[in-house]
């Protein structure tokens, strides 16, 4: 019996669950990069960019190539790269949110607006 899809999906979201990961894929959304392009633009150690790498190539969602010496990777989808730009799109529309209600709280002063009697 296979897995029900909420629960693929979870797995599948758990997979983008890590910085470096989301980093990889940000830059293979631009196009292929040889891992050593990546490595200081994702700010890891080597040993530590080579099993995200791995984990992203379990799940499917880059492939890699030789070129003489390097090893290229790419998205095996550009829908991840739609992807990540729709998670910035709801991310923005949130930290808008947020900063508007910031804003009103700031502007109704401490303590929600109310003064404070002495006496």
């Amino acid at each position: 019996m296979s897995a029900p899809l909420y629960q693929l999906k979870a797995e599948f979201f758990k997979t983008l669950g890590h910085p470096a990961r989301i980093r990889v894929l940000e830059l293979l959304s631009e196009r292929d990069h040889a891992v050593a392009e990546m490595l200081p633009e994702v700010g890891i150690e080597p040993a530590h960019l080579s099993q995200q790498l791995a984990v992203l190539r379990r799940a499917g969602l880059v492939v890699s190539r030789k070129e003489g010496a390097s090893v290229i990777y790419s998205l095996t989808s550009p829908r991840v790269a739609e992807l990540l730009a729709v998670a910035r799109e709801i991310l923005t529309g949130v930290l808008s949110g947020q900063a508007e209600l910031l804003d009103e709280m700031r502007a109704s002063g401490p303590a929600g607006g109310r003064t404070r009697e002495h006496g």
